[in-house]
């Protein structure tokens, strides 16, 4: 009887504990009243399926906003019903941080992915949130506690709590605060969660995994700007190379000249003529070999233009030799006007005005790369910077970190994520060691994050679920590169540092003749 008494208590106490988890999910609307530290939710309501526009200004949340252009909203059409909850948190007297939770109102896979931003932030990321709740995720994105374009770090001046904002402290706030969100409207927490982020977005993956190693358990960081006192640094550097001087600028027409030059030198390389360099580490190109020998035309540089070239490839570096933060790797050519001109990139430029100098008529072709660099170093090593190579906590509970980076990227230096990635398998014991928790695929011929020659498109999503969720480790992912939206040529992109080898046979658009080693 004792034994039967204990079992009904199991059961009773069992069918209590369903019936809180069923009762405490909550209807979108009644989230408007959930009380949250720090925070105040400004809407909740539900969106039809088809139903979403995002506002005209990216940074407002406020759905009663003004709707996007017709164009705009049509990218959304597809999106099903969801729980739309827009929020505001503020963690100091400074902080004004908007956060967007998105819910599925049906089909839930029960699990969470945030998303990154761009540059300085400054806007909900509509389209990698929709991106999320086509999969059946739960998703949230932040403006990290300021509206701009991401092009503009005047937000921080004179505000440095803004800046802890941008930093770290509104992507850890939005985490949190988006779970407890889900918590409620669910009934139930969710089961896994993932961030996914490119450029500002890899280094907020970075600083995540870091500095709040219990938040995720999987992280997507493509290209990111982890070291970022260094890669606008670096940015100066290009700029002040293309600008000081007036006959150093490489115009816009002759990109195309270098570039044919450098792949001309270094696409077969790999013995496959794509117009793609697989491995830029073993190109030793060199601009000096279309320098113009006659009139200056679009299809030479001259010699001043040359040495721009050759320090647009070149690591930045101090008057000692020290390298601060790599250069661009042949292949990123036809888009350097992001770095080189005809103006200093604002990202880079407005950081040194507004945040660095405090001086909005800073002049960029003042950056001293000895003693202002070291200033940089001393007074902002890790706040904006995610470089921290110590992931042990992060790992040890099962994390996971899944980095990529386009060898053609125009923006970041490509071996800026070599390094890291570098630093991080030697803290962790060695590449062997950190194989199971640390992955970095170097994908040839990609600009930043997305778009150029090569094989871009693949689905870093799958690859990190089932690394997660079933133990497999990727050893390739699958890319293509598409021409009018249609694959024209499949590759396997591999884990650092294998690379793409062709078998020797077989149509070489075809990934399944090609083997990583």
């Amino acid at each position: 009887m004792k034994i039967l008494a204990a079992g009904l208590c199991a059961i009773l106490l069992a069918t209590m504990v369903g019936a809180r988890t069923l009762t405490a999910a909550a209807s979108c609307e009644s989230l408007k009243s959930m009380m949250l530290r720090d925070t105040t939710i400004t809407s909740a309501r539900v969106v039809d399926a088809g139903a979403f526009a995002p506002p005209v200004a990216s940074g407002a949340t406020a759905p009663q906003g003004p709707p996007a252009p017709p164009a705009a909203a049509q990218l959304f059409r597809d999106l099903p019903a969801f729980c739309r909850v827009t929020a505001m948190l503020e963690p100091s007297s400074d902080s004004d941080i908007k956060i967007e939770v998105w819910m599925p109102a049906s089909g839930w896979n029960g699990k969470f992915e945030a998303v990154g931003n761009g540059g300085w932030a400054g806007a909900i990321s509509f389209p990698a949130m929709a991106a999320a709740i086509r999969r059946g995720y739960a998703t949230a994105s932040t403006d990290t506690g300021h509206a701009g374009n991401g092009g503009d770090a005047s937000f921080a001046f004179d505000h440095p709590e803004k800046l802890v904002d941008f930093a770290y402290r509104a992507v850890h706030e939005m985490t949190v605060m988006a779970k407890l969100i889900e918590n409620r409207y669910y009934g139930s927490a969710p089961t896994l969660s993932y961030w996914n982020g490119c450029s500002t977005g890899g280094r907020q993956g970075l600083k995540e995994a870091q500095t709040f190693p219990s938040d995720y358990d999987g992280i997507i960081a493509g290209a990111p700007a982890n070291y970022m006192t260094h890669l606008l640094t670096h940015s100066i550097w290009v700029a002040q190379a293309s600008l000081k001087d007036p006959a150093s600028l490489i115009p816009r027409e002759k990109y195309a000249a270098v570039h044919k030059a450098a792949l001309d030198a270094c696409d077969m390389i790999d013995g496959v003529k794509d117009g793609v360099i697989e491995d830029p580490g073993k190109c030793h190109f060199d601009p000096k070999t279309i320098q113009c020998a006659g009139d200056d035309t679009p299809a030479c540089l001259t010699a001043p233009q040359v040495e721009t070239a050759r320090k647009i490839y070149s690591p930045a570096k101090n008057s000692k030799g020290a390298v601060l933060f790599p250069g661009l790797e042949p292949g990123s050519e036809l888009g350097w006007a992001g770095l080189a001109g005809p103006a200093p990139l604002s990202i880079a430029d407005t950081f040194f005005k507004y945040d660095v100098f405090k001086n909005p008529d800073w002049d960029f072709k003042t950056l001293d790369f000895d003693k202002d660099v070291a200033m940089i170093d001393e007074q902002d090593d890790v706040l904006l910077n995610a470089t921290d190579p110590n992931l042990k906590p992060f790992f040890s509970r099962g994390g996971r970190l899944l980095m990529y980076h386009g060898w053609s990227d125009q923006l970041i230096a490509p071996r800026n994520s070599i390094n890291y990635y570098s630093s991080v398998a030697k803290a962790s014991g060695g590449a062997d060691k950190a194989a199971d928790s640390i992955r970095l695929f170097m994908v040839p011929g990609m600009a930043h994050c997305a778009g150029g020659d090569g094989t871009s498109t693949f689905d870093s999503v799958t690859v990190l679920e089932q690394w997660v969720e079933q133990k497999k480790t990727p050893t390739l992912i699958q890319a293509s590169h598409l021409n009018s939206g249609v694959a024209d040529r499949t590759r396997p992109l591999c884990p650092y540092p294998a690379i793409a080898a062709y078998k020797g046979s077989g149509d070489t658009n075809d990934a399944a003749n090609f083997t990583c080693k």
